[in-house]
């Protein structure tokens, strides 16, 4: 049985780096996106690399640097409808050529670059495409943490395939460790927390237990704005979320410009109990904001939650889906993986 470390303090206070000055500058880059050809994505996969290149160059040229920024969900893949084949194919290795590319200009330019991007793991995860965040540091260094979730029952009649933490836990915390199903990464301009889950508040409380700070949030095809504040509003903290713009040369195939869901734009940064610091509008732009983080850090402590009043009823409570769902068992497609979670589902359900 794998040994449960110690993850929150008793005391209010969380573990931290020293930071390297008073206060730190960030910025959300708001690019379009481009899912490459899954039957040659080659020359796609290229032509986003650079474009993602030139957008660091832009962000950190004009207007003054940023010590952090953050990009959208899948910048180098894109996305669109491809086959399980075809897509995991195109997915990157995060010690790969790309992400190397990424880490050279997080080195050159003194600063973290996060963004999110379907990969794989031949290695320890052969046939599983998986879908993490990724953080090049000022050092050249790069580290990645895995979704923790995907949104069930939400597309009908087809459910996401990727990996993720909750459909292989076991095996993930065998591996991994359980400090690993929700990091935090302590750096010298903050700690930070990554993440391309929506609609799980939970999630981002227990980040803020174990000492975020700053919360990286992306998304691609849209997002709820107000999930997004409320991540800052209930846990006095800095929230980012980038979203990817409008196409300013063609749109994304297989999706129209505007997918109903929140739709492009509205990248945001959020300051402790929700304040808006800066918010884009539907076009490709960087915005910025400045976090005073060492005042902040100075009187910050976790949130303050009266636990004893709902463990009782947390403790009843019964998942929907048990995990471990991809562990031995791989779908070929979206269609296939929703009867897999028809079957595995402890609910009542109405499909």
């Amino acid at each position: 049985m794998t040994e449960t470390p110690s993850m929150v303090r008793a005391d209010g206070t969380y573990p931290v780096d020293t930071l390297r000055q008073e206060a730190i500058t960030v910025g959300v880059v708001q690019t379009r996106v481009n899912g490459v050809d899954g039957a040659d994505p080659g020359p796609g996969l290229r032509r986003n690399m650079d474009y993602f290149l030139e957008s660091i160059d832009i962000a950190q040229g004009y207007g003054g640097r940023c010590d952090l920024l953050l990009f959208h969900e899948f910048p180098i893949t894109g996305f669109t409808n491809w086959t399980r084949e075809q897509h995991y194919a195109l997915s990157i290795e995060v010690s790969g050529p790309e992400v190397e590319e990424i880490a050279k200009k997080a080195k050159q330019y003194n600063c973290y670059i996060v963004f999110g991007t379907y990969a794989k793991d031949p290695v320890n995860w052969p046939g599983h495409i998986l879908h993490l965040m990724v953080m090049c540091k000022p050092d050249g260094s790069v580290v990645s943490h895995w979704k923790q979730r995907n949104v069930r029952g939400m597309f009908p009649g087809s459910e996401q395939y990727t990996s993720v933490i909750y459909d292989v836990y076991d095996r993930f915390v065998e591996m991994y460790g359980l400090d690993a199903v929700i990091p935090v990464e302590r750096t010298d301009i903050g700690n930070i927390a990554m993440s391309a889950v929506q609609f799980e508040p939970e999630l981002f409380r227990c980040m803020a237990f174990k000492g975020a700070e700053i919360i990286c949030r992306v998304a691609t095809g849209g997002f709820e704005w107000d999930d997004m504040k409320l991540t800052s509003y209930h846990n006095s903290l800095y929230t980012l979320i980038t979203n990817n713009s409008v196409s300013t040369h063609e749109r994304n195939p297989g999706f129209f410009e505007d997918t109903g869901y929140g739709g492009p734009g509205r990248s945001s940064i959020f300051g402790p109990r929700g304040v808006v610091l800066a918010k884009a509008g539907p076009f490709e732009t960087r915005e910025i904001a400045r976090i005073p983080i060492a005042e902040f850090r100075a009187k910050h402590r976790i949130p303050d939650l009266h636990l004893s009043l709902y463990k009782p009823v947390l403790d009843q409570y019964v998942e929907r889906y048990a995990p471990n769902g991809y562990l031995d068992y791989l779908p070929k497609d979206k269609r296939e993986a929703f009867q897999h979670f028809v079957k595995r589902a402890t609910w009542q359900h109405y499909w």
